[in-house]
């Protein structure tokens, strides 16, 4: 006779045999096992695992370092270094502790902020054991009142990374889709808005221009920059200050007419 599940659960061997299971205790378990893969899955999704894989300040320094290094030797896309960065800055170091590395106390009391732009800032991290005195990366702080702006610009021959440490900011970043004598191509790619602890990066081939306006004061960025990854080139490793409110082309591109740091200042600062 043909029996049911319910059949079959109600006449399986007794459970107090030995190395025997009902198929009620496989189910049990089976659900059991699809729960924690479940939860796990939740755990990975939104970072909570991540957060006991943060690096202590050493690790997490050569980490930096060391993907400098790969970058600029091209031993790895720029590319696969902005998500590489990115993670190292969002999701593994602490904010807490980036800000007591670069002794942000210190310069939140001590900032001098301009009328215009931002003040950049030359932080020291401290002399860590395993980590090289010199390091491939340079490191700044800027620091902007309240409606102040690091300027629109691209970048030749670098690649750059920011976090934000304190306020919030509107940051906006262009594809460099083309070079003209007397313009640049770009296309938006982020308009965001960017809060403390989240980041974004530049490269010369992703995401090449970017500007961030502070909407609070004091506001406070942290940026990591590798020069010379691109010698064959011919371009000296510098910034490209652009005017975004261009002329509308199609496919959502714009030619932005190159100006200069006074003039982006003037009118973005």
């Amino acid at each position: 006779m043909k029996h049911t599940s319910l059949e079959l659960e109600s006449e399986g061997p007794p459970t107090d045999l030995p190395g025997i299971s009902t198929r009620r205790d496989f189910t049990r378990r089976s659900v059991q096992a699809m729960l924690t893969i479940s939860l796990l899955d939740h755990l990975c999704s939104t970072n909570l695992l991540a957060a006991g894989a943060r690096l202590s300040a050493e690790k997490w320094l050569d980490e930096v370092n060391q993907i400098g290094l790969d970058v600029k030797g091209e031993k790895m896309k720029q590319t696969e270094w902005q998500v590489r960065i990115e993670d190292l800055l969002q999701n593994r170091i602490d904010l807490s502790q980036l800000l007591k590395l670069i002794d942000f106390e210190r310069i939140e009391k001590t900032a001098k902020f301009v009328d215009n732009g931002a003040r950049s800032i030359r932080p020291k991290f401290p002399k860590l054991e395993g980590v090289p005195e010199r390091l491939v990366f340079g490191k700044q702080v800027f620091a902007l009142r309240k409606g102040r702006s690091v300027v629109p610009h691209g970048h030749n021959n670098m690649a750059t990374a920011f976090i934000i440490l304190k306020g919030n900011f509107h940051g906006r970043h262009y594809d460099r889709v083309a070079d003209e004598k007397n313009h640049m191509i770009i296309k938006p790619t982020i308009d965001a808005k960017f809060g403390p602890g989240q980041t974004s990066s530049i490269s010369d081939v992703k995401d090449n221009v970017h500007w961030f306006k502070a909407e609070d004061e004091p506001a406070f960025i942290f940026n990591i920059h590798v020069f010379g990854l691109n010698p064959g080139s011919g371009k000296r490793t510098s910034r490209v200050y652009v005017d975004p409110a261009g002329e509308k082309l199609d496919d959502g591109l714009i030619r932005a007419r190159l100006i200069d740091s006074k003039q982006a200042h003037q009118r973005y600062g």
